[in-house]
C-alpha cells in the first residue's frame, strides 16, 4: 500500500509539473511566433528560460515521487514508465494523476486494476 502523504505528494508534483509544462509552451509561443526583438518576443526568451529551468528541476523531484508512488502500487513497468514520461507531455501528468488515484482507490479497496483483471480473464481459459 502507498505510505500516506506520497500520493498527495505525487498529486502536488503531477499539478506542479503540468501546469508549469503548459506555461512553457506558451512563453516558447511568444519567444518563436513573435518578430525578433519585440517585447513579446523578449518576454518570451527570457520566460522560456526560467520556466524550463524550473519545470526541469520539479520534474526530477516528479520522476522520484511517482517512481515511489508507482512502486508501492505495484504498478507494471510499462505503466510505470507511461506515468514517468507524462511530465513531458503537455497535459500527460494531469490525466496520469488521474489514473494513479483510481489505481489507488481501487488498491485501497481490495480490487484488481483494470488491467490486472484482463490478465487473469484471458489466462483461465484453456
Amino acid at each position: 500500500m502507498v505510505k500516506p502523504g506520497v500520493l498527495a505528494a505525487y498529486r502536488v508534483m503531477a499539478y506542479v509539473t503540468a501546469v508549469l509544462l503548459i506555461l512553457l509552451c506558451l512563453a516558447m509561443v511568444f519567444k518563436y511566433l513573435w518578430p525578433e526583438g519585440s517585447s513579446a518576443q523578449l518576454m518570451g526568451d527570457s520566460w522560456t528560460t526560467t520556466i524550463g529551468i524550473g519545470h526541469g528541476y520539479l520534474y526530477i523531484v516528479y520522476l522520484f515521487v511517482a517512481l515511489v508512488t508507482t512502486v508501492q502500487l505495484r504498478i507494471p513497468y510499462g505503466r510505470m514508465l507511461l506515468v514517468l514520461l507524462a511530465g513531458t507531455i503537455p497535459l500527460g501528468a494531469f490525466f496520469a494523476e488521474r489514473k494513479v488515484v483510481l489505481w489507488h482507490r481501487l488498491r485501497t479497496g481490495g480490487e484488481p486494476l483494470p488491467f490486472e483483471a484482463a490478465a487473469t480473464t484471458g489466462s483461465t481459459s484453456s
